[in-house]
């Protein structure tokens, strides 16, 4: 999962950044408006932790440039006691969830992930790809219902590969969508070509079929034989 987290408290921000890092997720952060837009237009999340009051303006205003940029982003907007009122102004313009100020790290993880269950797997707990099932909660894959051992990254190219199926993803997306802010320090994309070259070896060596392709000069594709 990558996250963007629109927060300027810079305790909370980092607090928030932390705890998904630590559960292996990919976490962006903007403390502002404009830092929030920048991100926007440079990147694709699954899910955006959007916290209403802002230095620079309020977090709703920062909807439509979701709705805009988005493909298909979940959002969760924080907001401060008794704001009924902003709650259902970002609902109404756009927003899937809030949570109210103070709440626990283990509930926002839970909205969390319900929105992305809901916004990009369509409600299911398992994605399915032929002999390749991949359990979202576990976070765990397994290929003819054989385990399949992968790294933290390796789970997260095959996760995007079957969920972006059929269509062809440049190597810059990729990279991008493995390590974010980070990848302005990579220097080229041979790191792909690696992760890819594992992740293919693992999965034929217990019986599943190649289903990437490579098409030259831009980028994978992931489709049936």
């Amino acid at each position: 999962m990558k996250l963007l987290v629109i927060e300027d408290e810079r305790e909370l921000r980092e607090t928030i950044s932390e705890f998904f890092k630590n559960i292996g997720e990919l976490v962006v952060t903007a403390k502002d408006k404009f830092d929030a837009e920048d991100k926007l237009l440079s990147h694709q999340f699954d899910a955006i932790i959007l916290d209403i009051t802002l230095p620079d303006g309020s977090g709703l205003d920062i909807l439509p440039i979701i709705n805009d940029t988005q493909d298909n982003s979940g959002v969760l907007i924080l907001s401060a006691k008794n704001s009924l009122d902003d709650k259902i102004k970002g609902l109404d313009l756009g927003a899937d969830d809030y949570l109210t100020k103070p709440f626990h790290l283990a509930e926002l993880n839970s909205r969390v992930k319900a929105l992305i269950r809901r916004k990009i797997f369509k409600g299911e707990k398992v994605l399915k790809f032929h002999e390749i099932n991949i359990n979202l909660s576990e976070k765990q894959a397994y290929v003819n219902e054989q385990l399949l051992s992968l790294t933290k990254k390796e789970f997260t190219l095959l996760l995007y590969l079957v969920n972006n199926k059929n269509r062809v993803l440049t190597k810059e997306s990729i990279a991008e969508h493995l390590w974010g802010d980070n990848i302005d320090f990579i220097e080229n994309y041979d790191f792909i070509y690696t992760h890819i070259k594992n992740l293919r070896k693992k999965i034929l060596q217990l019986g599943g079929e190649d289903y990437l392709k490579t098409i030259h000069g831009i980028g994978y594709k992931y489709a049936s034989v």
